[in-house]
């Protein structure tokens, strides 16, 4: 059978059959999803090719734990794990990268929102099977920086990337020891929905988090507050940090280490994450986020615990200039899978 008619055979099955079906705009990876109306009644079809690599298990199991604790991830209305289709609710078109636009006025309600939802969020046992988010599998995410973005997938950066590497392990597994909660590592703007008819956490309705492991409490912090793809203030970056230590009644500046330096791992990854989408599987429109992620790092570089690689990363990786990111453009789609 065909991909579609595997998914024509889903629906039936679930009764949805008769429904709707408009496409909804993708994410960076292989998943596809439609909106369906039945009646009037709305749903969402994931669409997780397991043939490239896709897996809804994960999702599932984290919905699960997030509902579990009164937050609003989708609930899951039918499912096909061995085929990869999920059917879920429809939490609407409400993006935080939306709404904040539209009515700025609501910026520090929302932040302020997400950020209880961590707070929830940490506050519970994390659920079983969940990977840890370690200094070696960080570092070694770090390193994807030298490689993609840097050397525009080529091998010529290779030794610098392996010292990196290593310094950057040693310095992540001195610094970085609570490693207790569940991180979404996705937790910003474009994944986060308002829900202003719920009541609580349950306002902010959550997305694209089946790539969850055990992490640090600081992660997804930054994940929401250095976001990729839009720019949030300073002072609202402060103030949601301060939320966040005062209400678990924690110490604030080696919080704020933790922050830095886990800071820094997500935009050298993101770095190289982004120059991959565009070099390999030609989705140039990433660069753009590039000089943005770029800010972050240096500002994360300027943190005193990060001063033994602040050096080395700023000779090593080129500044985002219009030269190398265009290179970063033209190249778009060249490199094959190794």
């Amino acid at each position: 059978m065909t991909r579609g008619e595997l998914a024509r055979a889903f629906l039936a099955g679930a009764g949805w059959e008769t429904a709707h079906r408009v496409p909804l705009a993708g994410d960076a990876s292989n998943r596809r999803y439609e909106r369906l109306s039945l009646d009037g009644a709305p749903a969402v079809l994931m669409d997780a090719p397991p043939e490239k690599g896709e897996d809804v298990r994960p999702f599932m199991h984290i919905a699960e734990h997030l509902e579990g604790l009164g937050l609003s991830a989708p609930r899951i209305l039918a499912s096909d794990p061995v085929n990869g289709f999920l059917l879920l609710e429809d939490l609407g078109d409400a993006l935080f990268a939306r709404v904040i636009p539209d009515q700025p006025e609501l910026e520090t309600s929302l932040y302020t929102a997400a950020t209880d939802v961590l707070l929830a969020l940490h506050a519970a046992e994390p659920p079983s099977g969940l990977k840890v988010y370690d200094a070696d599998v960080m570092a070694e995410l770090a390193a994807l920086s030298y490689r993609w973005y840097a050397a525009a997938g080529t091998d010529e950066k290779r030794c610098e990337a392996e010292a990196f590497q290593s310094a950057f392990r040693d310095l992540l597994e001195a610094h970085i020891t609570d490693l207790s909660v569940l991180i979404q590592r996705d937790y910003h703007a474009e994944n986060l929905l308002w829900l202003p008819e719920r009541k609580g956490t349950a306002r902010v309705g959550l997305l694209d988090f089946q790539d969850a492991m055990l992490g640090h409490p600081a992660y997804d912090l930054v994940s929401l507050l250095q976001d990729a793809r839009c720019d949030v203030p300073a002072e609202l970056e402060d103030g949601m940090i301060a939320h966040y230590c005062v209400t678990r009644d924690i110490d604030r500046q080696a919080f704020e280490t933790a922050y830095a330096l886990l800071g820094a791992q997500r935009n050298l990854r993101i770095l190289g994450v982004f120059a991959r989408l565009s070099l390999h599987f030609c989705k140039p429109h990433y660069i753009d986020f590039i000089p943005r992620v770029w800010h972050y790092l240096e500002r994360d570089l300027a943190h005193p615990a990060l001063s033994s690689v602040r050096s080395k990363l700023l000779n090593d990786l080129p500044e985002p200039t219009q030269d190398h990111l265009n290179r970063l453009k033209d190249a778009c789609g060249t490199i094959p899978t190794p």
